[in-house]
């Protein structure tokens, strides 16, 4: 063993009449396992939560949306294979987009429709994955009988069924402001649908507003014809969507504008990463007040140990051997702490992900905590500790390397 190695374990094993300056050692030692514990769960939880809430939102909403400047697409047939052509896209579907009246037998309100192709929306949005009652499927017309007339039917959200309470199969009216004009003004359009299902993605937001309709029921109530408002866009990776927005507007022309994910929703990613930054930034001050209390315990050992100091130089040591001695010391606490820190958050992760047992109010859009550790992260959070711990050992062992053999024994019998 190293000469400076063997002393350094001999201080950390304090003698009883030094007791206390092992408990601060103690505490050093724990205020830098807190620390990093808590910083791996607060990384944990916010990356979790982020990606819990891009699974949501991408689960009802597709990576890329591309739309004709100040028009609709009417050739959207000739543009679906053009964009699948495209490296990395996996699926496209037209879409229709327009706000409208919904009415039952238990009153009505304002709802967003979105027209679907039944075909091909499954492959671009997981909207399946959410149904509650009934199936995409059911959006279909049924088949001319003159015994039951062809009404549309109509997917809506699980809060807004609550709302108005209907069950499948319930009868519904689509009201629209853009009627026919006549001598005595705008008429209202409506259309008489049915319940085909009811959907809940555990967002208020779109389980209270959004309903879901086929293509051709949203064509003939707007009257535009086989028009379409835009295409949704599916990639295989979801992090190269705004690259291959730009290849899409490239390839469609300067008429056609293709937002991605990260576009659309900007602002609400921006606030989580802010938020996640804010929460580590004031997390990482445990990690700096053990670092302080680093600093106390090699300093007041130093004061205890001014006599061994002293003799090591006159045995030859020089400054450099004893101020590697202080912060080997520093650095056996901090690579403590941050061993029991990891080895205590990655278990504190595990367990909120395994049992969950945070339960989160209805405000938020997911029902349970999540959990989601980067390896990244835990590596980030271990050198930024042993970085912070071996800073806090250098003024103590400078401080102990300066001592002069002659003043300290000067007194010594």
């Amino acid at each position: 063993m190293h000469f400076e190695w063997f002393v350094c374990l001999r201080y950390l094993k304090a003698k009883r009449k030094q007791g206390f300056i092992s408990l601060i050692t103690f505490i050093s030692v724990a205020g830098v396992a807190v620390g990093v514990m808590a910083l791996i769960c607060v990384l944990g939880v916010m990356t979790g939560f982020t990606d819990g809430f891009r699974t949501k939102i991408l689960g009802i909403n597709s990576h890329i949306v591309v739309q004709k400047l100040g028009d609709t697409i009417s050739n959207y047939a000739e543009l679906q294979p053009k964009i699948m052509q495209i490296e990395g896209v996996a699926a496209v579907t037209p879409y229709l987009y327009t706000q409208t009246m919904i009415s039952g037998h238990s009153g009505g309100t304002g709802a967003i429709m979105r027209g679907i192709d039944p075909g091909s929306v499954t492959s671009v949005l997981s909207i399946e994955q959410h149904m509650q009652q009934g199936s995409i499927e059911d959006l279909a017309l049924p088949a001319d009988d003159p015994e039951q007339p062809r009404v549309p039917g109509v997917i809506i959200g699980s809060e807004l069924a609550k709302q108005l309470r209907l069950r499948k199969n319930d009868r519904i009216r689509l009201i629209s402001a853009a009627g026919p004009l006549t001598p005595m003004g705008v008429i209202p359009k409506m259309k008489a649908c049915r319940v085909a299902g009811v959907f809940e993605t555990g967002m208020y937001e779109y389980d209270s507003t959004l309903i879901y309709v086929s293509l051709e029921t949203a064509q003939g109530f707007l009257d535009i014809g086989d028009s379409v408002h835009g295409l949704e866009v599916k990639v295989k990776d979801i992090y190269q969507a705004g690259v291959i927005s730009e290849q899409i507007e490239q390839k469609l022309g300067m008429v056609y504008i293709a937002k991605d994910w990260m576009k659309m929703n900007k602002n609400l990613f921006s606030a989580l990463q802010l938020e996640k930054t804010a929460l580590s930034i004031i997390v990482a001050l445990i990690v700096l007040v053990a670092a302080f209390n680093i600093v106390s315990t090699l300093t007041m050992v130093v004061m205890e140990k001014n006599k061994d100091i002293a003799i090591l130089k006159s045995m030859g040591a020089t400054a450099r051997n004893i101020m590697r001695i202080f912060i080997y010391e520093g650095l056996v606490i901090g690579l403590a702490g941050t061993i029991l820190g990891i080895i205590g958050g990655l278990t504190l992760c595990e367990l909120l992900s395994h049992y969950q047992f945070i339960k989160l109010p209805d405000v938020y859009p997911l029902s349970i905590l999540p959990v989601k550790v980067l390896p990244l992260d835990v590596i980030m959070i271990s050198v930024s500790a042993v970085l912070i711990t071996f800073l806090a050992t250098l003024y103590p062992s400078w401080q102990a390397s300066r001592v002069e053999p002659a003043v300290a024994l000067r007194y010594e019998h």
